[in-house]
């Protein structure tokens, strides 16, 4: 097995958000919620992946084992007014980190987050935001990601 990874694609698209929904299922179930049955989120996600990719604002690398996507991560660009510690005011938002199961504890999400970091970062990003699903804390504090016990969410 040869993991190669490259960047998501609109021949990839459905594939990837198949495991979009499949990945925010399983934080779902793991975090003892029920799943929506009447979101259209697959329609959703078309719309969004396709105009954030066409724009540049949303990027993905994937890890493939031969023609089968393993691994997924994504990075969304925000601006919002600057800062003292994001000057530039632009903000990766991370989403979309997802191995399948029988590829976990290979390095593969490692490799994937820092793939979009490195986005981030030639974007001109002065900071990754992320909420973290339980099973991937360790993973971003492993790689320097700090806890913001301020974040705070109102949702409409």
């Amino acid at each position: 097995m040869e993991i190669v990874y490259q960047k998501l694609t609109e021949k990839e698209l459905e594939t990837f958000i198949d495991m979009r929904i499949r990945q925010l299922t399983e934080e779902y179930v793991s975090e003892g919620r029920e799943v929506p049955k009447d979101v259209d989120l697959k329609s959703a996600l078309f719309a969004f992946y396709r105009k954030h990719m066409a724009d540049g604002t949303f990027v993905s690398w994937l890890a493939m084992d031969g023609e089968t996507i393993v691994g997924t991560s994504g990075m969304s660009f925000v601006e919002k007014p600057p800062y003292f510690t994001c000057p530039s005011g632009k903000l990766g938002l991370l989403s979309s980190m997802f191995t399948d199961p029988g590829y976990r504890r290979m390095g593969i999400a490692k490799e994937l987050l820092h793939r979009v970091v490195e986005e981030a970062r030639t974007y001109g990003c002065g900071a990754v935001h992320i909420t973290a699903s339980n099973m991937g804390v360790k993973l971003y504090t492993a790689y320097g990601f700090v806890h913001n016990g301020n974040f705070m969410q109102y949702n409409l």
